[in-house]
């Protein structure tokens, strides 16, 4: 059996360390921002009572676990794009991962602005969805304009950021061979891809797009979880250096 290649240089390690930080802190921004508010947005629908209502107190919660999970994800992208900057020292394919990250750390701080206006601003939200939660971005223009065309600009920068995560990755997994990267870039990948569904619904009929909706959260998961576990399998150390002969000193 051929032995699976490892990196080879200082920054190739440092960068796959860099990866699995960011990673980590991938996951938990997808539990924080997407799975708990889903969670807690079936309740509401599906057995509403006490909290779980789509009352002011709610959306705060949601905006609020928005706010948190956007931070999570503005530093997981910042530590994605310092792996990818460790790995440009190496190769210079790098450069355009690293600049679209940095792109999309620009959208989450807007999508960071977008959250605090739905902070601030529940209690007209609510008046205005009649219970129909998919409503909230119509909502959301009527009532506060600069915040959900914030959120969309945000959203775009963030997507591209994104993009920029999908192409590090599948580099990366071709420089270290290391076939969860590949795995995790294609999960990023199909995630955004189900991610401007809703926006093109606006336009267009998109059919199923409900139902693809709900593989994000999982979706979100997956992808860091993969690259976490490229990280785990490499090498935190890079290769000893040969040993220096007595006649060369």
């Amino acid at each position: 059996m051929a032995k699976v290649p490892v990196p080879t240089t200082t920054e190739d390690v440092k960068g796959v360390e860099r990866l699995g930080i960011g990673a980590a802190m991938g996951v938990a921004a997808a539990v924080v921002t997407l799975v708990v508010p889903v969670v807690f947005l079936l309740l509401a629908t599906w057995a509403p009572g006490g909290f779980f209502t789509l009352a002011p107190a709610f959306f705060q919660t949601n905006a609020a676990l928005i706010v948190a999970g956007a931070i999570l994800f503005l530093l997981s992208l910042i530590l994605y794009r310092r792996a990818f900057a460790h790995l440009r020292k190496a190769d210079r394919r790098f450069v355009a991962a690293s600049v679209l990250c940095l792109i999309g750390s620009v959208g989450f701080l807007l999508v960071l602005v977008a959250a605090a206006v739905v902070l601030g601003n529940a209690s007209s939200l609510v008046s205005c969805l009649h219970g129909q939660p998919s409503h909230a971005l119509t909502c959301l223009k009527s009532g506060q304009p600069l915040g959900a065309y914030t959120g969309l600009a945000g959203f775009w920068l963030a997507w591209l950021g994104g993009v920029g995560i999908v192409l590090g990755l599948a580099l990366g997994g071709s420089r270290t061979s290391r076939s969860l990267l590949y795995g995790g870039a294609g999960v990023y990948g199909v995630l955004l891809a189900i991610l401007v569904g809703p926006f093109l619904s606006l336009f267009v009929s998109v059919p199923g797009i409900s139902y693809l909706l709900w593989t994000v959260p999982f979706l979100a998961l997956i992808g860091p979880g993969l690259v976490l576990a490229a990280s785990r399998r490499t090498p935190s150390r890079s290769p000893p250096k040969p040993a220096t002969s007595p006649s060369s000193r």
